[in-house]
This record gives C-alpha cells, sequence and structure tokens, in this order.
C-alpha cells in the first residue's frame, strides 16, 4: 500500500508521514518545498514537490498511491496562497484527482465545529469540502480536530512568555477552549487510513480538559517560574484591525476576527470522553504535558 500525505512538512502532515514509515508503509510526501522534507526523504519517505493550486501536480502526486491523506491548509494565506484559492479550490482539485487516479479511500483534514453558517470563512470552506468528498463517492473519513496546541497554545500564547516575559493575548481571554497535540491527530490519520474496515466516515478529536487562553499563560508562567505578565488586546480593537488587515493580508484579518469574536459565537470546548471510550489504545497528550515540554525546550527546567 502507498500512501500520499499532502502538506507533508506541516504540524501534522510530518507526524503523519513519521509514523506511517514507522510502521512500514509506503509514504509520498508532498510538499511545495520538497528541501523542507530532507529528513522525511532520509526516512524513507518518497518526496514529490506538488501544489494545491497546481492540478497537474495533484494528478501526478495522485497517480499510483492507494490512499491520500490532506494535511495542508492556508488559513493565515494570502496572494496566491489564499485561503480560497488552497482550502476551496485547491482540496476540490484534490478530490477529484484522486478520484480519477481510483484511489482507494481518502482522509480528510477538517476542524471542529466545520458548517456552512459558521461566522469564520475557513470553517464554512471545509463545510464545503467535506460535502464534496462526500459526494464523489471516494471511500472517505472526514476527522475534524480541535485547535492545535502546536499553535494556539504556543506560538499564539506561551512562546512570547517564554521567550519575551509576556503573553499579549486577543480578546479577554476567557473563552473554554480545547487544544490538541498535533501528534495526537496524527494517531487518528494513521488509523483512517489504514484500518480495516473504514473508521469513521467522521472522527472528531479533542485533547483532555478544556481551558482558556488566560489559564494556557499562566500555566507557562507557573511551570517557567516567571510572573504571569498577561496583557489583552480588547475585542473590538481585533475587529477593527482585522478589517484594516483584510486587503493586504486575509489570512492575519481571518485570525484577528476568529479571536476577536464574542465568547458565544461558537462552541471551542470538547468532550473527550466518548473518543477515549472509542479509541482506547490511542493515547491524548494533556495540556501540561504538552506545556512542560516546550518550557523545556526554551532551557528552563519546569517547575514541579
Amino acid at each position: 500500500m502507498k500512501i500520499l500525505v499532502v502538506g507533508a512538512t506541516g504540524v501534522l502532515g510530518r507526524a503523519t508521514v513519521q509514523r506511517l514509515l514507522a510502521q512500514g508503509f509506503a509514504v509520498r510526501a508532498m510538499t511545495r518545498s520538497p528541501e523542507r522534507a530532507a529528513d522525511l526523504a532520509a526516512q524513507g519517505a518518497e518526496v514529490v514537490a506538488g501544489d494545491l493550486i497546481d492540478r497537474a501536480s495533484l494528478t501526478r502526486a495522485c497517480a499510483g498511491v492507494d490512499r491520500v491523506f490532506a494535511a495542508a491548509h492556508a488559513m493565515l494565506g494570502r496572494g496566491r496562497y489564499a485561503s480560497e484559492r488552497v482550502d476551496r479550490e485547491g482540496h476540490r482539485a484534490l478530490i477529484d484527482a484522486a478520484q480519477n487516479c481510483a484511489v482507494q479511500r481518502f482522509v480528510y483534514t477538517s476542524v471542529l465545529g466545520a458548517d456552512t453558517d459558521h461566522p469564520v470563512d475557513f470553517f464554512r470552506t471545509k463545510s464545503v469540502i467535506e460535502q464534496h468528498l462526500r459526494g464523489s463517492g471516494l471511500p472517505h473519513v472526514i476527522l475534524r480536530p480541535t485547535a492545535f496546541m502546536e499553535h494556539h497554545v504556543h506560538t499564539f500564547n506561551g512562546k512570547a512568555l517564554l521567550g519575551k516575559g509576556q503573553a499579549r493575548l486577543i480578546g479577554s481571554g476567557t473563552k473554554l477552549r480545547n487544544f490538541v497535540a498535533g501528534d495526537d491527530v496524527a494517531q487518528f490519520a494513521v488509523l483512517a487510513l489504514t484500518a480495516e474496515p473504514v473508521p469513521g466516515p467522521l472522527i472528531e478529536i479533542g485533547g483532555p480538559g478544556n481551558f482558556t487562553n488566560n489559564e494556557v499563560a499562566e500555566l507557562y508562567a507557573r511551570l517557567a517560574g516567571v510572573a504571569p505578565r498577561i496583557s489583552h488586546l480588547p475585542a473590538s480593537v481585533a475587529r477593527m484591525l482585522s478589517r484594516v488587515a483584510a486587503p493586504l493580508h486575509p489570512g492575519v484579518a481571518r485570525l484577528m476576527r476568529l479571536l476577536g469574536l464574542p465568547d458565544d459565537a461558537f462552541e471551542e470546548a470538547f468532550d473527550s470522553a466518548a473518543l477515549q471510550r472509542a479509541f482506547p489504545a490511542l493515547r491524548l497528550t494533556s495540556l501540561e504535558t504538552f506545556v512542560r515540554a516546550r518550557v523545556a525546550e526554551a532551557g528552563i527546567t519546569p517547575a514541579t
């Protein structure tokens, strides 16, 4: 069996490629920048150049593979890589290419809460692609993970506290959210790609526990042994900046709008109990375990 992973150098794609290779599967790793996949090639992956906005490259990537995993996205994209081109047009083209190449199974990475009436366009786009996949006739699994810890816990929150001594959050930071580690989602991706019979067709994935952005920053501060210096950009200012940024950088504008929405605009909490009962062999990374690792990577011995 040969498996194509699209977006192989992203957080989820890389973790999935590595897990598949470790289990002995043949993997074709598609990326816009093959030089960033040198480590995957060294581990045995067939690295190919491909681009979701280049239909011909998608046909070449899908030719001769049995299963496809779509792990790329352009939520923060702009210009020729704006979300509309990558997440909507590009993924439609990828599904069509997989169908034309007689791929046996397609696994798509959506997002928890994807819906046609979601207040954020990225979530609406994910819903549109889910519908296109369902209508394609391809055997498929749709993964709907919550917010990735690598981005929403570390990059957008704790990283600044470790590096600059202060976390600057958008909005009040009081909304309960769920976060999941990228490698945990990769476990489900491997299962969705390789298990028989086909699991799913829809798996919602989240980590254990729900936390506010304030609580995330406070956890970083506690484990790093520093004062919890947390400032907030008012949500109203974030929404205004979103409108200003939209013509120049629609991806940043999208993120500002998402984080500037009222706490009750859409649900971000998740109860992982049912997921853990359904898949007892798969382990979920706790928020504290993830943050401890990031603190240690910064050269700080985490507090007990």
